[in-house]
């Protein structure tokens, strides 16, 4: 009789985890976090509710004869795990710290059986040899993913870019957006007069002078949370991102007013590439802008 092996998937709250792959996903969403956490993670998911001491995860981590500072490197893999959870010490979720003995999984932790332990279907399900099947594809994703999926980037579908060149591009978008709020609200007279023509232009500069005293601190806040790693970052940003894609649409005709000192066609090319910006900023979080675990 052959001895079960350890589940290699598991589920817990939002979060699941597939030991074979090494990829821990948030609601599907794939969650950056090192080789070293990782297994640690893996480790306290196989034994949840159970002491694990740290001499065992030393000893899964670093193999006999290895020089490294033990106390340091297990405390800082479980900081990993607790950064990519969103976890704290001092209120556990997900892991718990015993004192000066290991750690303890607390959350329920689903076991996800392998594929090729799933009972077979039954014979009336399975289509006949050469029999035309009119029904979807069991993995056809919905409709309405489909349609998400092929105007949004997937994190599998973005390049290993990496994170230095990801977090710079990031918060120069951030910069971008903030010097044309107070470029803006600087120079409200100019605008007001090249507004004047327009139907309706009191209304116009009402709401460019509200969204740009409104996105200012909005920005100044991303581009804190990307620059200071806050905890939980790229899911604050994927949370907000449908808000913000409405306001720098409306910011893609800022070069518009700009109209005094350039010509209408430089404008107009200006604005193609401000309305593809959103996009491009979601993916550079996707590729682990402000998270450089």
């Amino acid at each position: 009789m052959t001895t079960p092996q350890p589940a290699r998937r598991y589920r817990f709250g939002v979060f699941e985890v597939d030991a074979s792959t090494d990829e821990l996903r948030r609601q599907g969403i794939r969650v950056k976090l090192n080789a070293q956490p990782f297994q640690v993670l893996c480790l306290l998911l196989d034994r949840p509710g159970e002491l694990l001491t740290r001499e065992e995860i030393s000893r899964q981590l670093w193999p006999d004869g290895t020089f490294v500072d033990y106390d340091h490197g297990v405390n800082s893999a479980v900081n990993r795990i607790r950064e990519a959870l969103g976890d704290t010490a001092s209120s556990p979720r997900f892991i718990e710290t015993l004192a000066r003995r290991g750690y303890r999984f607390v959350a329920p932790v689903e076991r996800i059986p392998a594929e090729e332990d799933l009972p077979a279907p039954p014979a009336a399900l399975v289509p006949a040899e050469g029999a035309a099947s009119t029904a979807a594809p069991l993995d056809a994703p919905p409709s309405g993913n489909r349609l998400r999926g092929g105007i949004l980037a997937s994190p599998n579908e973005l390049p290993n870019t990496p994170y230095p060149v990801v977090q710079t591009l990031f918060v120069l978008f951030q910069l971008m957006y903030l010097a044309f709020y107070v470029g803006a609200l600087g120079n409200l007279a100019e605008i007001q007069d090249l507004l004047s023509p327009l139907t309706k232009s009191t209304y116009i500069f009402a709401v460019l002078v509200v969204t740009a005293a409104i996105l200012i601190p909005v920005r100044a806040f991303i581009l804190s949370a990307a620059l200071f790693h806050a905890p939980g970052v790229r899911e604050k940003l994927l949370k907000i991102w449908p808000v913000l894609l409405l306001f720098d649409e409306l910011w893609a005709l800022s070069p518009f007013l700009l109209l005094h000192h350039i010509n209408f066609g430089l404008a107009l090319a200006c604005t193609t590439l401000l309305v593809y910006s959103p996009f491009a900023q979601r993916s550079l979080v996707l590729m682990g802008a402000g998270n450089p675990g």
